[in-house]
């Protein structure tokens, strides 16, 4: 079964403020967590969110992130200014991230390319990514108990050097973030294959959580899957994997190896002809130069450096 991730999704899982850009509120008989923040312009509403979700956001323990993009982190400096006592975990990578005023640059200069957003912020706070402490350092087999579910903590980078998963075993329930891609579409037919940081790493990565059998996966943006449809996506997100290299391969290939023109011809015939890729174009277009360097890479080819979106 497949729903939009928005709304009470579970007795003990809800999903805030909307499908898009999605934090999973986990509700433990002792303790609360919150996983991923989204994006900073929504900062006031995943606020409200939390309030209308469980109460007092004082009752908010934890917000653990699964990886250091701006679509994902985004609101955590301003809930951790309005949330005292809120204890952020995340890979160690990503504290170092935050100590980077370029890298903090690059963030917020992506967030304003949401001009959908710009006007939900009407109170006109600052919503600006800061750094902001993290108190858990995350690494695998870290587990974490909220009082009848168990937090445990999967490495599975790919998308980036620092992408986590959480596991819930309890209600068998997963959280990859984008590390087994996002469902894109018109018909919801399609997986955007994520890899950034490492192709063989991000195999690896949906290999491991295959092995998890979910019950349901609560992915990064758009959709939550349950039953045969949550294990049924990890399989065909790896098997797209290795036919998007395919793709890309042969966009390089066409293009004699020139990285810029594969990219060039690549957007104009997968997203501005294809279609049904949601993603912002200026994400999507980072992204792309990222993936297609790598593979690049992969053939032997030698191409400059390029920055990492989301």
């Amino acid at each position: 079964m497949r729903r939009l991730a928005e709304g009470k999704i579970h007795e003990r899982i809800s999903a805030i403020p909307n499908a898009w850009y999605p934090a999973y509120i986990i509700r433990g008989d002792e303790k609360n967590m919150m996983i991923d923040s989204g994006v900073n312009l929504l900062g006031p509403r995943y606020l409200a969110s939390i309030k209308e979700t469980i109460g007092d956001p004082g009752l908010l323990h934890y917000l653990f992130l699964t990886h250091s993009h701006y679509d994902h982190l985004g609101s955590a400096s301003y809930l951790s200014r309005h949330i005292p006592g809120l204890e952020v975990g995340a890979h160690e990578r990503l504290a170092g991230l935050l100590q980077k005023p370029s890298v903090l640059e690059m963030m917020n200069r992506l967030s304003e390319n949401h001009v959908e957003l710009s006007g939900q912020n009407s109170a006109e706070e600052d919503l600006t990514i800061y750094p902001f402490e993290i108190r858990f350092h995350l690494k695998q087999g870290d587990e974490f108990h909220l009082g009848g579910l168990t937090c445990l903590v999967y490495e599975t980078p790919g998308h980036t050097k620092d992408s986590l998963a959480y596991f819930f075993p309890e209600i068998k329930t997963l959280f990859p973030g984008e590390s087994c891609g996002v469902i894109q579409g018109e018909k919801g037919d399609l997986i955007q294959v994520e890899f950034l940081s490492s192709y063989e790493d991000y195999i690896d990565s949906l290999k491991q959580m295959i092995l998890l059998e979910p019950e349901m996966v609560c992915i990064g943006h758009g959709l939550v899957l349950t039953g045969n449809d949550a294990r049924d996506f990890l399989r065909c997100s790896l098997e797209e994997t290795f036919r998007y290299r395919e793709t890309i391969e042969a966009y390089l290939n066409e293009a004699q190896g020139d990285v810029e023109k594969a990219m060039q011809n690549m957007t104009r015939q997968e997203y501005d002809i294809k279609g049904g890729i949601f993603q912002e174009r200026n994400a999507y277009l980072t992204n792309l130069g990222a993936q297609v360097s790598h593979i690049a890479v992969m053939q032997g080819q030698k191409v400059k450096s390029r920055n990492k979106g989301s």
